[in-house]
């Protein structure tokens, strides 16, 4: 779903990504292998892919990852396909992520104040 302003319809950055990825999908007529269960799991299989990336690995060596060549590669692939899967998910489930991010922020917000969370990586049925 895309934001509205004054003027109209806006298309978001994930509107235009899930428009592209739709074309993408159709164009391969793979619709019929995505139910949502299947992109769940698929989302899934693509996090632990990404998490595969820091098995057996220093906490430095992660932190390198990014800066060489092709390990960075493999990070920025591995966190597309997962966004990738994401839009995918919302878009079968009619979910406006940004919107949805937006909700669970003011949530988070709420269950995390600052005066109580800052600092501490206590879950918000620990904090006093």
């Amino acid at each position: 779903m895309a934001a509205s302003s004054v003027n109209g319809p806006e298309m978001s950055d994930f509107d235009t990504l899930t428009a592209a990825l739709r074309q993408f999908r159709d164009e391969r007529d793979w619709r019929q292998f995505h139910s949502l269960r299947n992109l769940i799991v698929s989302l899934n299989l693509e996090a632990a892919e990404l998490l595969e990336l820091t098995q057996w690995k220093s906490d430095a060596e992660i932190e390198a990852l990014p800066a060489d060549p092709r390990s960075g590669e493999a990070l920025r692939d591995e966190c597309a396909d997962i966004l990738l899967y994401l839009l995918l998910i919302a878009d079968a489930a009619g979910i406006d992520l940004a919107a949805a991010a937006r909700a669970k922020l003011a949530k988070n917000a709420l269950k995390y104040p600052v005066h109580k969370a800052r600092g501490t990586r206590a879950k918000y049925t620990e904090l006093d």
